[in-house]
């Protein structure tokens, strides 16, 4: 799915050179996807795509936040609880604002997504739109485009998806006992809501959960359904859970403290500081489980979900208004680390939007706690430059083996071979870089670029 062109490729000849014969040891390698957001359906399903605005469009935040910062309403791109919208004029949208994503990630994945699959080379612009639109249309129809078939077509090896605790994971057991379809796909357990009392309907997923595994409504018997919950998922081949909290803050309570905190959770009457606590001994109760349980457990902080109030009841959640956050990881996980930091297999993997944490905490400690590794550049930091920022934040730190390899964390199930190969090309040119400056033989150059697409990726999520 990739040429051997000089896309994002040093400029200087020798080290571009060598950047292009350590890409070309990967740029075919499989796809290790352990975290995403595509939805399991569309496997299971294999429905054909409904139109190239559904496809590229309407569903890709990281599009549609743009137009909106540009006078557009996300009505008039479909987007989330919105009505129907008429594909080929939200098409026509984006075509005459292309201009906006010049110099941007998305508009750089969308460009390659539209060459590799559809064969469009000319600019997208307001004369270009409707015959680009006609285009994908009419490839759409085609069963090579089917979502089954790019998976193939994409050399995805291991396809991680998101799920709610209480899903019955039906979809994935559909998958797996399709033999139609080999392709490894891995539900991963999201437990957000059910242990933040700050959560509107907080009480009522408690009371679900805790009755669907027969437990008494007591803090004992909570735990004991969420440990349930995990063991179902286990059971249908998931490797980890994931945490997308506020802060990483963990604390550890006792047993007296901690049901009393419980109680007036369900109550809804905890303040916010007493809440917060709550989150903080739930953070730590994962640590313990995945501990005991194996899971991998990645954390993923600093963000201020739903930015904007009126957009978030008209549209619903993910729909462009998540801004990044100030993080703090050092004292906010001493409780966590000091409990299970060194714990055998127990592996953690930390995630920021915050660029300054990562030389400055996150790879300190995974330069020393066995448990600790480095989360991959994530959501506003998967862009090239970024890319380049971080692997010089951490590099020096904890080198390129305590590091978690790429996640690509999307929704939009065709951008997942255009970010990994934007990934596999900047750890290219990076690995180039040092090969010029003598800080790397070429040969342990090839080694690395290698393992950071199997090897890394397989260790870190226990594949």
């Amino acid at each position: 799915m990739t040429e051997a062109t000089d896309h994002l490729f040093p400029a200087d000849r020798a080290t571009r050179a060598i950047a292009h014969e350590l890409y070309d040891e990967v740029a075919g390698a499989p796809i290790i996807s352990p975290h995403g957001h595509v939805d399991p359906r569309l496997l299971a399903d294999d429905a054909p795509f409904r139109d190239p605005a559904d496809l590229f469009l309407t569903h890709d935040h990281y599009v549609t936040r743009l137009l909106h910062s540009g006078g557009i309403s996300l009505a008039d791109l479909g987007v989330g609880r919105a009505a129907p919208v008429d594909p080929r004029a939200a098409w026509r949208i984006l075509a005459e604002r292309w201009h906006m994503f010049a110099g941007t990630s998305s508009g750089y994945w969308l460009e390659r997504e539209l060459e590799q699959f559809f064969g469009v080379t000319e600019e997208l612009s307001a004369d270009s739109a409707d015959r680009v639109y006609d285009r994908i249309a009419a490839a759409l129809a085609d069963p090579a485009m089917r979502p089954r078939a790019l998976f193939d077509q994409f050399g995805i090896d291991v396809l991680a998806t998101t799920d709610d605790p209480l899903d019955d994971l039906s979809v994935h057991a559909r998958i797996a006992a399709d033999p139609t379809f080999p392709g490894r796909v891995l539900p991963t357990f999201r437990p957000d809501a059910y242990l933040d009392p700050a959560v509107p309907d907080f009480a009522e997923r408690v009371a679900r959960l805790i009755a669907q595994a027969g437990q008494e409504t007591t803090f004992s018997g909570y735990l004991a359904a969420i440990e349930a919950r995990r063991a179902h998922f286990i059971a249908h081949g998931a490797v980890s859970t994931d945490h997308g909290v506020t802060e990483p803050f963990a604390t550890d309570l006792d047993p007296d403290a901690a049901e009393k905190l419980f109680a007036g959770a369900i109550a809804g009457e905890l303040d916010a500081t007493s809440a917060r606590i709550f989150r903080g001994h739930m953070l730590f109760q994962m640590a313990r489980m995945s501990v005991e349980d194996g899971l991998v457990m990645t954390v993923h902080p600093g963000v201020f979900r739903g930015h904007h109030t009126r957009t978030l009841e008209r549209f619903g959640p993910d729909t462009g208004h998540d801004i990044p956050l100030r993080t703090e990881f050092v004292e906010s996980l001493r409780p966590l680390l000091q409990a299970f930091g060194t714990a055998p297999g127990f592996h953690l993997v930390l995630f920021s939007v915050d660029e300054t944490a990562y030389s400055r905490e996150i790879a300190p400690l995974a330069g020393f706690y066995p448990s600790v590794y480095i989360g991959a550049p994530w959501w506003f930091l998967d862009a090239p430059d970024a890319i380049l920022r971080w692997r010089s934040a951490v590099t020096e730190t904890a080198g390129f083996y305590r590091g978690s390899g790429f996640i690509d964390d999307t929704r939009a199930f065709l951008s997942i071979p255009a970010r990994h190969d934007t990934a596999r090309r900047m750890d290219a040119a990076f690995l180039a870089r040092l090969v010029i400056e003598g800080r790397v033989t070429r040969r342990t150059a090839t080694r690395i670029v290698r393992d950071l697409v199997d090897a890394i990726p397989r260790e870190v999520f226990k594949l």
